[in-house]
């Protein structure tokens, strides 16, 4: 929640007048509480979850249109209900994990100190904390996934995400809900070591859910 009650006490706050970008997130943001504004990503979670691996459906579909010749595993394939199904079990997972860690887990984002106010980011401070989290995210995803593929990580764990044999985009978040867990952490790191705007911290859990897709879908363009 903004602690301005016009547009002119926070340009008089700023000593400038207000961005178009600034005006529109005073106007939205103004009067709802950072708590709010953080469980947006429940919902950024749940229409990337479900919209973001269609295209990969329709691929996966149309095979012989010629994209078979991008397909790592061109002899294994999914049929529509099954992929169906990955996508329940997806959603199962997000209502009873994901979704709760969401509504719980805002006290962690205000110590490390994402903001909510004004000024905005400008677009080099956003693309350079992006940069960050993904080298950040990567590095530590790494050495995590190497546990998860030893003996006990694998079979105590790691093994429900690898329950769909072929690759597929709505598989990316298919996992024990320790591993949701786990893998998180990577997730968090950047931010809290580095930390930024909401607005910064949407596009971050956005494009890193994006990725995860993208990576699972089981093609190399």
């Amino acid at each position: 929640m903004l602690p301005f009650d016009t547009i002119e006490e926070a340009a008089t706050f700023m000593g400038r007048n207000l961005t178009v970008a600034e005006t529109m997130w005073f106007k939205y943001s103004a009067k709802k509480s950072d708590y709010y504004l953080y469980c947006h990503n429940i919902l950024f979670l749940f229409l990337i979850f479900s919209v973001v691996p269609l295209p990969l459906v329709f691929v996966e579909m149309m095979r012989s249109l010629g994209f078979d010749k991008y397909k790592i595993q061109p002899k294994v394939s999914l049929s529509l209900p099954e992929m169906f199904k990955c996508y329940k079990d997806v959603m199962r997972m997000f209502v009873l994990v994901v979704g709760p860690l969401q509504l719980v887990s805002y006290p962690s984002i205000k110590i490390i100190g994402i903001r909510t106010g004004l000024p905005l980011p400008s677009l080099w401070e956003i693309v350079a904390q992006l940069t960050v989290y993904f080298m950040i995210e990567d590095y530590t995803n790494y050495w995590i996934h190497r546990f998860l593929h030893g003996k006990w990580g694998y079979e105590k764990i790691h093994r429900v995400h690898h329950e769909y044999t072929a690759p597929i985009g709505f598989a990316a978040p298919y996992a024990h809900w320790l591993e949701v867990l786990i893998l998180g952490i990577p997730s968090f790191l950047g931010p809290a070591i580095v930390p930024g705007h909401m607005i910064t911290f949407w596009l971050w859990i956005a494009l890193r859910q994006i990725e995860a897709i993208e990576t699972h879908s089981g093609y190399a363009y």
